[in-house]
């Protein structure tokens, strides 16, 4: 990237970062103040559950990932991957799944 972009975008996703925590904070606080409790037991079972699948689907996601990388570099000569992309998108899949199933296990009447 260009010496003058970096910064720019860093300062975006410092932004993007804060101000979804002061959403989240000020989403927890409303409903702490109007009564309704945090977690209940369905809550806690569904989070449970969609926790334990996404685990799964990034372990899964991370061991497919390592062999197309041993696979690629021992037989087709593709040069070794740095650390950083893999490590942002094994974050990536297992919040998206984890936001994924939450929202399909939330749907279904029984979890």
């Amino acid at each position: 990237m260009a010496d003058f972009s970096w910064p720019v975008i860093s300062i975006g996703i410092l932004a993007l970062i804060i101000l979804i925590g002061v959403l989240v904070l000020w989403k927890t606080l409303k409903d702490k103040k109007s009564g309704y409790p945090l977690s209940d037991e369905r809550t806690q079972q569904l989070n449970g559950k969609s926790a334990y699948y996404a685990m799964f689907i990034c372990q899964y996601f991370i061991i497919a990932y390592l062999l197309v990388d041993i696979v690629g570099r021992e037989f087709f000569g593709m040069p070794e991957i740095a650390a950083g992309y893999p490590m942002i998108a094994a974050v990536l899949v297992s919040s998206v799944s984890f936001i994924v199933l939450r929202s399909y296990f939330d749907r279904k009447e029984e979890p």
